[in-house]
């Protein structure tokens, strides 16, 4: 029987999917009316409201000129790696978006074997091809057209994959509130320039959507870590599969985006490798593999 400190936790699981699909579905809805560079910019402006509770211990962490570099690189990789995801949300069908995604905390553990040392066993070997098999059957090159919002979702997981590594640098030094912090300042400032470049009028309809974005976006970090807190990972982490449901039903219900078996399958693929990945590290209690979520916008 289910204990009830694992139900909270797939309960909090599911309510982050829900959350997070929602900010996929709003940035879908404007519907490239907004580049996306600028659109990325504005969602991170109008979300500093919710760092007021961050700036005091940013300012007492009394940063090293290291913490800061570090914490440049993490910004300018996920400054790329949000733009991409926010172009590719007007290119290609939300279930495709949402499935490609995933592959977040596949890059992270190649990641983790080239730059720190990590040990790639067979089984996690295993579980890394099959996640790229998975994006494979996602995208089925010669079997028709690979958009470029397909390629812009590669580059979307592997920079949030590369900022966790960093951010990783960073974890046994700072609490999460400096890190999250500076995340957001160091992101907000590396769009400006991008979104100067292609900035047009904004419609108060349209700024209304990307401060929900902003909103949503941090309640799921927000229900993320309650999840967290209830249950550990490999008794929440199945749960996240069902993003990959509400956006396929959320794409065929809201935008009238067919259902593709094929995509629905491949992130299914991906997201069992994920799954086997975590569980893998949890049982050697050492885990660098984030969660599906930790590195969402």
């Amino acid at each position: 029987m289910t204990q009830p400190s694992a139900r909270r936790g797939i309960f909090w699981m599911v309510v982050t999917g829900v959350m997070f699909v929602t900010v996929t579905a709003l940035v879908k809805y404007t519907d490239g009316r907004v580049p996306a560079a600028q659109s990325a910019f504005l969602r991170y402006l109008l979300g500093l409201v919710f760092l007021i509770p961050m700036i005091k211990p940013i300012f007492d962490a009394h940063l090293t000129k290291r913490q800061l570099v570090l914490f440049s690189a993490r910004g300018f990789v996920h400054t790329l790696a949000v733009i991409c995801w926010f172009y590719a949300m007007t290119r290609i069908p939300l279930a495709e978006v949402t499935a490609m995604n995933y592959l977040g905390p596949v890059y992270v553990t190649i990641g983790a074997a080239l730059f720190l040392g990590e040990k790639l066993a067979l089984p996690r070997i295993a579980a890394i091809i099959c996640a790229l098999i998975g994006a494979l059957i996602i995208l089925r090159p010669g079997f028709r057209e690979v958009d470029i919002g397909h390629i812009a979702m590669l580059f979307t997981a592997f920079g949030f994959g590369a900022g966790y590594l960093l951010a990783k640098q960073l974890s046994g030094q700072l609490g999460p509130a400096v890190i999250v912090g500076m995340l957001s300042i160091t992101v907000t400032i590396g769009l400006a320039p991008f979104a100067y470049a292609v900035w047009v009028p904004v419609s108060f309809h349209d700024t209304v959507i990307l401060f929900g974005v902003a909103c949503f976006a941090t309640a799921g970090h927000y229900t993320m870590t309650l999840a967290f807190a209830a249950a550990p990972v490999t008794v929440t982490q199945p749960a996240t599969f069902l993003q990959l449901v509400w956006a396929t039903l959320l794409g065929v219900v809201v935008f009238g985006e067919p259902v593709d078996a094929w995509v629905v399958f491949g992130g299914l693929v991906i997201v069992a490798s994920v799954i086997f990945i975590t569980w893998r590290e949890a049982q050697k209690k050492r885990a660098v593999t984030p969660v599906t979520h930790e590195t969402k916008v």
